[in-house]
This record gives C-alpha cells, sequence and structure tokens, in this order.
C-alpha cells in the first residue's frame, strides 16, 4: 500500500509541477489519469520497490555528494590528461562486477560509472558490467568497488550481499 501512495503522490506532485494550471476542469483529467496510471500499474504488478522508487530518495540524497566528488575528481585526471604534450592515456575494456541484485541499484552503478569522466558503461550483464576507461591500471577489479557498495546501499538501504562464485 505504502508504494502506491508514494505513486499517488509523486504523479500529483509531477503533474501539478508540470501543469501549472488549476483549473476544475485540468484537476480532475490529471485526477482521472492518475488513477489509471496507479490502477494500470497495480494490473501489471509493477508496484514494487523499483516500480515506486520514491523510497530511496533519502539514500540517495546521501549518495550524491560523494558521486560529485568522484565526479570532480575524474575531471581533474581527465583535464591533465588532455593538457599533457603527451597523451598517456591507455584505454581499456574490464568487466566489472556487480554485488547488487536489484535492478535499481545495477542501474545506478551504471550510470554512475558513465556519469564519471573517463570511463563509460558499454554494457550491463546479470552480475557485471563492461566499462571502457581511459586508464587500465584505474580500472583494475577493485576500482569500483566502492561505487558499487554504496549505489547498494543508496537503493537497498543496506550493503551488497557478497555473491558466491560467479564467472
Amino acid at each position: 500500500m505504502g508504494y502506491v501512495i508514494s505513486l499517488i503522490l509523486a504523479l500529483i506532485g509531477f503533474w501539478l509541477g508540470l501543469s501549472g494550471h488549476y483549473t476544475p476542469l485540468l484537476l480532475s483529467l490529471g485526477g482521472v489519469s492518475i488513477l489509471l496510471a496507479v490502477i494500470l500499474s497495480a494490473r501489471l504488478d509493477i508496484l514494487d520497490r523499483e516500480g515506486a522508487p520514491y523510497f530511496a530518495a533519502f539514500g540517495i540524497a546521501l549518495y550524491l555528494p560523494w558521486l560529485l566528488r568522484e565526479i570532480f575528481r575524474a575531471n581533474v585526471e581527465v583535464i591533465r590528461a588532455c593538457l599533457r604534450a603527451d597523451l598517456d592515456i591507455n584505454p581499456a575494456l574490464v568487466k566489472v562486477k556487480t554485488k547488487s541484485d536489484s535492478d535499481l541499484a545495477k542501474t545506478l552503478f551504471a550510470n554512475s560509472i558513465t556519469l564519471t569522466p573517463g570511463t563509460v558503461t558499454i554494457e550491463v550483464e546479470p552480475n557485471r558490467l563492461l566499462v571502457h576507461a581511459l586508464y587500465e591500471d584505474a580500472a583494475g577489479p577493485m576500482a569500483f568497488a566502492e561505487m558499487d557498495e554504496r549505489s547498494c546501499r543508496a537503493i537497498d538501504g543496506h550493503r551488497a550481499k557478497p555473491k558466491g562464485p560467479q564467472s
């Protein structure tokens, strides 16, 4: 029931924020649209932690300053690489394991990697990501471990659980 209420509140806020008109006709049409969207979401059985992720807003708010700091640090490294006379980049494709079972946490992790200058997530597999990095030595197996842990904690509210041996 909490997911239904959070979805309704988010859709009301979204509707009112984008509309800007508060006439009775538009408010009633908005209410019907919101009701229809919630009924369809319930019928499709997509009202869960990932279908209505508004519960994770606090965790994401805590994750965002750390991510912005990492983006800034990576920007400095890429700018240094661009300004050097000799372009000493060593691009590589690496497979980065993720410990999260949640699709939303994997998405946050993959997007965080892509937002960080010098790295791009190319492919998402069930338990790992294919990442292109400018520096092979900076994209080692543990280079993204903290980001994986923090993104999992931001979305799921707990530490990532280590998975068994998988390749």
